[in-house]
């Protein structure tokens, strides 16, 4: 069964971490907890792809010994920034290289696309708990993923605020599996979730950037107004959880306060709720099995107006329904949904194709994949290419 069936005895009382992707909006606020709770979370090592002197600041405001970067051309400055006691680790194996650091009990891997899988599986081999922001790790590998990790005894904890509420509401249920009827993924709806059906194909980037609710990176912001995001975080929760495809359900719910649910055979719905604020989901996975205060507010109830809920559009946002045929048929094809969705939208965010032509790009590579089943890690990854090259072709087509 899925990741509600761990052993519940208690962990070291001040967890290790390593921060792989310090400087996107998950490695900021995953900083910011560690800031609030100096007795239960240390920062052992930072990671990031160029920004190096954010990287700089924060390892001088951590303290850390190790950091890596993975663009190389950044090596020189950041030597510069940093005292000479701070280990620089550089491009793929530096990121390896922090996920294995002996000293530590936790990996929290917020990278963006795919290169957080290498250092992932690294992190399992070593026998690091993984604290997983990034969804590729799980849509892309997650038969590999999940098997390494029970082989290892390793627990994968999940920082995204959707599968974060499902452990929450599974955390301590000894039922299993047999007693769960549906896993409920609740999606804000994004900036165009009353937009009419022909206003869709006049999108603009600006537009699209724009969520209501949550403050995000560019690709996920993106994502979530095609409902991209959800679709991979249906296909992560089926490994995340153990559930098949069939019983896992998405839901609109525009002010994002139950951030999902899970119904039991019974009819009973258990929901988790906060505010939108990342750093509840970070917390509970840093600090789990425990619950600790820190800064975080919690609701008021009296000033919720209301809690709305709707079926979503999938004839207008199709990346559902994909999602689902890509976790349904599994194999290579959520990898190739991943890869030609990440092409798509650095095509749309270069503003060389228009918001439907995402969907109509990700639609017509899966068309065109021939399905590898029980794939290796080189599978996988031969899979992704090609639907990125397949995608770029294609796009070049719709420019």
């Amino acid at each position: 069964m899925g990741a509600f069936l761990f052993d519940m005895s208690a962990s070291p009382q001040k967890r290790r971490v390593v921060l792989l992707g310090s400087t996107g909006s998950i490695g900021t606020s995953t900083l910011k907890v560690a800031r609030e709770l100096p007795d239960e979370i240390e920062i052992i090592a930072l990671a990031a792809h160029s920004n190096v002197r954010k990287l700089a600041d924060q390892a001088l405001e951590t303290g850390v010994r190790h950091v890596a970067l993975f663009d190389h051309s950044g090596e020189a400055e950041l030597r510069s920034l940093l005292p000479p006691n701070v280990k620089i680790h550089l491009g793929a194996d530096g990121l390896a290289e922090l996920a294995t650091l002996a000293d530590a009990d936790i990996v929290l891997v917020a990278i963006v696309g795919t290169a957080g899988l290498h250092p992932a599986l690294a992190a399992i081999e070593a026998g690091k708990d993984l604290a997983i922001a990034s969804k590729e790790i799980l849509v892309m590998a997650g038969e590999i993923i999940t098997a390494a990790a029970a082989k290892r005894g390793v627990k994968l904890l999940p920082v995204d605020s959707e599968h974060n509420a499902i452990f929450q509401c599974l955390d301590g249920h000894r039922g299993g599996e047999a007693e769960v009827s549906r896993l409920i993924l609740t999606a804000s709806g994004g900036p165009f979730r009353t937009l009419a059906p022909e206003q869709i194909s006049k999108v603009t980037l600006a537009q699209a950037l724009k969520h209501p609710t949550w403050e995000m990176g560019p690709k996920i912001t993106i994502d979530s107004a095609t409902l991209f995001n959800k679709g991979l975080e249906m296909i992560e929760a089926r490994w995340l959880f153990g559930i098949g495809m069939d019983r896992i359900d998405v839901v609109i719910h525009p002010q994002s306060i139950i951030h999902s649910m899970v119904e039991f055979t019974d009819g009973s719905v258990l929901a988790q709720l906060s505010r939108t604020d990342m750093c509840f989901p970070i917390q509970y996975a840093l600090t789990w099995p425990r619950r600790v205060k820190g800064g975080l507010q919690p609701l008021d109830f009296p000033t919720l107006s209301k809690l709305e809920f709707e079926a979503p559009r999938n004839a207008d946002f199709p990346a559902l329904d994909l999602a689902r045929r890509a976790g349904l048929t599994g194999g290579t094809l959520p990898a190739v949904y991943n890869a030609a969705n990440e092409v798509a939208v650095d095509a749309f965010r270069a503003e060389k194709i228009s918001f439907p032509a995402i969907w109509q790009c990700v639609a017509a590579v899966m068309d065109a994949h021939s399905v590898q089943h029980s794939p290796d890690l080189e599978a996988i990854v031969t899979a992704d290419q090609r639907a990125r090259d397949q995608a770029a072709t294609l796009l070049a087509d719709l420019a």
